[in-house]
């Protein structure tokens, strides 16, 4: 008597990957590429996994051109659709010392003008995490988990049209937003 086969699930599902200039337009390009890519995955704009990762992708790409930034040498954005999360890796060619880490980040004062980047992160990532990479630099990582992941594999996988490169960005800056606080 044989025991059932236990099914399998793709450890990686969709992957895209772009070097882009360690300026802050490169940031901002990395957020508006990230979101074209989520939406060609099926993950439309405006829905809670879209604007988390919006926000994560934000973040560390401003840090890597803020904090990461060697003259002359772009940062990294990868975005992996895995089993049950999308993954944000941006990764930097700096060396020296390394962000904190889960648990590390410190708590910011209202009034200092920075040090909220990774403070968002931890907040809003299920999981995250600061790599060293050879040559040097450093990667960090952070995964946000996508209810209902496995009706995302298989309605890309049904459609082989979809195109998982994105197209150009639009040139033109962002439009200032204007937030009301409570």
């Amino acid at each position: 008597m044989t025991a059932p086969p236990t099914p399998q699930h793709p450890v990686t599902v969709r992957v895209f990957t772009q070097r882009l200039s360690s300026t802050p337009r490169g940031a901002r390009l990395a957020r508006h590429l990230a979101l074209h890519q989520l939406h060609a995955w099926g993950i439309p704009h405006g829905t809670d996994a879209s604007d988390t990762v919006a926000v994560i992708v934000a973040e560390l790409a401003a840090n890597a051109v803020t904090h990461g930034r060697v003259p002359g040498r772009d940062f990294e954005l990868r975005l992996s659709l895995v089993t049950g999360s999308v993954r944000v890796e941006v990764t930097d060619t700096r060396s020296g010392p390394r962000p904190p880490g889960p648990g590390d980040v410190p708590a910011v004062r209202p009034l200092d003008e920075g040090g909220r980047g990774l403070v968002l992160v931890e907040a809003l990532a299920d999981r995250w995490e600061v790599l060293d990479r050879e040559p040097p630099g450093k990667t960090v990582r952070a995964e946000v988990d996508l209810p209902g992941w496995l009706s995302l594999v298989r309605r890309s996988s049904v459609s082989p049209s979809r195109s998982t490169t994105a197209p150009p960005p639009d040139p033109r800056p962002d439009p200032p937003t204007c937030r009301s606080v409570p």
